[in-house]
């Protein structure tokens, strides 16, 4: 890998968050709030886990925040981040060394609409370097109220992009996804699936950058129709409460299992745009 490769991975992940928003605007314009838009915060990185490593801490990262009528909260977040591992971290870290130095960039997205009929949905795109280097990601629905019909569609939708370059991708992402979305004390899975994929590194950099390129360009297209369709669907407190508790399982998992989230916050990320995945409103029974 070179810097030109971080570069260019960098510019990208800044390009495709300036996209998604844009388009969820759109939707949110054409079926909700027209005067909703985005709120976005820019932070840079403190890192207090090993503040005395070599090579200051660096980078940071804008979070995007979008409450409406359609996306009641909705966040998009871009990061760019280097520096040093702690000690402790590093042995969970592909590569860390000795050093423990890294480079990570990505962009992760999470929507929790007002309806419980349109599904959650988190997206996810990064590049990570240490003395390795490699791509990550994936796209998953989290259906409060499942419905088959939408639910093959996404799944087609996603297959049919892997298969653009491997056909062994979907079924192998979507194995790594199913037993990563998952929550061992429920007994249950997170949400209805999608893939998931790390450490991408075919030696072919050009090609895992433009596959991992082809999901984050993907998730439009997968959503704008799950919107569409609806967004507008009449429901009532039954409904309601199948989202709340159906939320609640997306905090347990976020908050116990989550990589991205430990990933953050061991290395000094922002808290806010760490935490944006989790729900505006929410329960349990």
């Amino acid at each position: 890998m070179t810097p030109q490769h971080q570069q260019k991975a960098e510019q990208w992940f800044r390009q495709i968050q300036k996209q998604i928003i844009a388009g969820l605007e759109a939707l949110e314009a054409e079926y909700g709030d027209e005067t909703a838009q985005f709120q976005l915060t820019r932070w840079q990185r403190q890192n207090k886990y090993h503040p005395s490593a070599p090579g200051a801490p660096g980078g940071g990262g804008t979070m995007a925040v979008l409450r409406g009528r359609v996306f009641e909260k909705a966040g998009v977040n871009f990061s760019a981040v280097h520096g040093h591992f702690s000690e402790k971290y590093r042995a969970e870290i592909l590569g860390a060394g000795e050093s423990g130095a890294f480079w990570a960039s990505g962009v992760s997205l999470v929507i929790h609409p007002t309806s419980p009929f349109v599904p959650i949905i988190h997206m996810n795109t990064r590049m990570i370097a240490t003395e390795k280097q490699w791509f990550g990601g994936g796209v998953d629905l989290t259906s409060c109220i499942p419905n088959t019909e939408d639910t093959a569609r996404f799944h087609q939708q996603v297959k049919a992009c892997c298969d653009r370059f491997d056909p062994d991708h979907y079924p192998k992402f979507k194995a790594w996804c199913d037993e990563y979305f998952f929550l061992p004390h429920r007994d249950e899975a997170r949400g209805v699936g999608g893939i998931f994929y790390d450490y991408l590194d075919s030696g072919d950099w050009n090609q895992d950058f433009a596959f991992t390129q082809a999901i984050g360009a993907l998730f439009l297209d997968l959503y704008r129709p799950l919107v569409q369709e609806n967004a507008h669907r009449p429901w009532g407190e039954a409904e309601a409460e199948a989202q709340r508790l159906k939320r609640g399982r997306y905090v347990e998992f976020n908050l116990l299992f989550d990589r991205g989230t430990r990933f953050g916050l061991m290395t000094g990320g922002n808290t806010e745009a760490i935490l944006m995945s989790l729900p505006p409103r929410t329960g349990w029974k």
